[in-house]
Parts: structure tokens; sequence; C-alpha cells
């Protein structure tokens, strides 16, 4: 763990949720170790996906540019229970593959989105507006008349959504929903324009919907601060620093998590690796998210600003129990907080 305390000790012991991550190539890579392609793919990811320590895990099955394993598979190799999230544009993009007309997009993303989230095993959905538009959204519900002309003009361009009057309605269809909303935040490809994917552009949409859905808000890094102040003025509003723990490494995951941790209620930073691609991410987020949590909350009992039992009560919240309140899932996954009795977050479809 790089640290020792019981703090560190309980850690490395703690199943966690994985509350956002994806599945991991489905065939031997091409250019690695030769001990990988000599234990192969599947006994690599179930060595890497053990070794992570997750008790389940909610996988975004909406960017496959290459094949990837399903929610199942990935729940086989690393001895977890597995949840889909539904990314919205792919379900958008499909109805606009289908050949609707525009005047008919509405109802029929509606109708597509409505059947996708029932799907076995569906607890979230997810947009990624941040990459498509950013955040610098007019936050008000858009009407069917301007969602219908920005459809045409759509449907006639082709190509990914990135349409500000659809991610708009995409948005407000997701609160009509009832389900958890995860935004991607902060950094991520080189599509994406840093200074639009700030949360805080989403400040007067957040207050629009207030008293809806939950809404998390994913990795944030460089505005993990911003998205703390979100979490505290806002009651519908969560996050994590996920993607930002496998870049940093253990070694400065302890920074990205007390800044985020400064002013962040304790009931809403939850855990993610956004491990895609590769088991090895799956397995070095996990290391890095309880060696940096360990070290700081170890340090805050050292200093008397927690007492151990408030300390191992907050890393057993952020490790999983935040993300099973949230997503509702299954007693297969206990809590690890006998007090919990907080309930889940009830779907409107």
């Amino acid at each position: 763990m790089g640290g020792t305390g019981p703090v560190h000790e309980a850690l490395a012991e703690l199943p966690l949720v994985d509350h956002h991550c994806h599945g991991v190539v489905t065939a031997d890579l091409d250019v690695y170790v030769a001990r990988r392609a000599e234990l192969g793919v599947r006994e690599v990811d179930r060595r890497f996906l053990r070794a992570a320590g997750v008790a389940a895990l909610c996988v975004d099955t909406g960017h496959t540019p290459v094949p990837l394993t399903p929610p199942a598979r990935l729940a086989e190799a690393a001895g977890a229970t597995a949840h889909e999230v539904v990314r919205l544009e792919a379900v958008a993009e499909s109805v606009a593959a289908s050949g609707v007309e525009a005047d008919a997009y509405a109802e029929a993303f509606r109708t597509a989105v409505e059947e996708a989230v029932r799907r076995p095993g569906v607890v979230a959905v997810k947009s990624v507006a941040a990459y498509r538009t950013g955040f610098h959204l007019d936050p008000a519900r858009p009407t069917d008349a301007l969602v219908t002309a920005s459809a045409r003009q759509w449907l006639a361009d082709g190509g990914r959504l990135s349409d500000r009057v659809l991610t708009r309605h995409l948005l407000w269809t997701a609160v009509d929903l009832g389900l958890p909303l995860q935004l991607h935040t902060g950094f991520g490809d080189g599509d994406l324009r840093l200074h639009r994917a700030n949360p805080v552009l989403l400040t007067d949409w957040l207050r629009l919907i207030r008293g809806t859905i939950p809404v998390l808000l994913l990795h944030c890094w460089p505005y993990q601060r911003e998205a703390a102040h979100l979490a505290v003025v806002f009651d519908h509003v969560y996050l994590d620093v996920g993607l930002a723990l496998h870049h940093v490494g253990p070694a400065r995951a302890r920074a990205v998590l007390e800044e985020a941790l400064e002013i962040t209620p304790f009931r809403k930073l939850l855990y993610s690796s956004d491990a895609y691609g590769l088991a090895e991410f799956h397995a070095l987020g996990a290391l890095a998210f309880r060696r940096g949590l360990g070290e700081l909350l170890q340090d805050r009992v050292g200093t008397d600003d927690l007492s151990l039992p408030d300390a191992l009560r907050i890393a057993a919240w952020t490790a999983g129990d935040n993300a099973r309140r949230l997503y509702g899932l299954s007693p297969t996954e206990p809590s690890t907080d006998p007090t919990t009795t907080e309930r889940p977050h009830s779907r409107k479809v």
C-alpha cells in the first residue's frame, strides 16, 4: 500500500465500487511484454482485475472504437458484479442512423432511451457533452420547435451529435428518466476543449434541476475544487477524481484527493478508475486511490483532525458505500457501513 497504520490496512481490505469504468480489449496485444502474450488476454485480465479488489463495476458501454469486454465478462474476470451505464449520445446517434424524420426525432429518442435503461443491470446514464459542445449551454429546456429544427439540420449533415440544442434536449431527457446522470468533466482526449469542460459552467442548469436526479461529475481534474464547490451548494451533485488517478499515479494521488476533499462533503465523493482498454488501468486506479486516501486520512488521524472510527467510516463511504446508495446496488454488494439508512434514487421510467 505504500503506508502503514489502521486506515491503510482497512483500505487495503475494502472492496471497492468502481462507479465509472469501461471494458478491456478482447484480444492479445501486438506490442507488449512477452509475458503478457504468454499468459493470454483472459488470464491477464483476471489477474489485474482481481488485484483491483472491486466488488462492483458500473460500466459505460457506449464507447467501443475497438471490441471491448461486455459487463458480464468484465465481472467474471474481476470476481465482481457489473452494471451498465447507458451513454446517451450513442443512443441518439443510433436513432439518427435509423432514418427517423426530424419531427419524430424527440419522441424516437425518448423511446429508445427508455428501452435502453430498462435493460437488466442498467443503473445510470451518461453524457459526454463536455466533448461535443462543452457546458456553456442555455440551461433551459429547449422547445419542441427548437428540437425539431436542430434535428432537421443534424440529420441532414450526419456525424456525431454536437448540436447545442440537441445536447440540451438530451440532458433534460436524462432528468425525466429519473436515473443518476454521469457527466464527464475536466480533461480527456484531444477533441475536448478543456475550458469548456469546467463543471461550474453547469451551475444554472443544476439550479433548475434541483430536487430531481443525482448528477455525478466524473474525473474533474483540474477542476476538482470547482466540482467540490458544486457538491457543497447542490444536494444532488457528487464527484470523483477517477481519470486523474491513473495518470498521476500513487505518488500524486493524495494531492488530487486532498484538493477534492477540502470542502466536499464526505458522502459526496466516489471512487472510479475510468479504466479503458487495459486491465492494468483497473489495478493502477485502485492502487492509487487506496494509497492516496489512506495517506490523507491516516495523517488526519495523526493530527487529531479525525478520530480513527470517523476516518474508517469515510474510507468505507468513499470506497463503495456512497456509490451503493446512489445507484441502488443489490444486497449482494453489501454496505460496509451498517448505519446507512438513505434510500437510492428511484426511477421514473
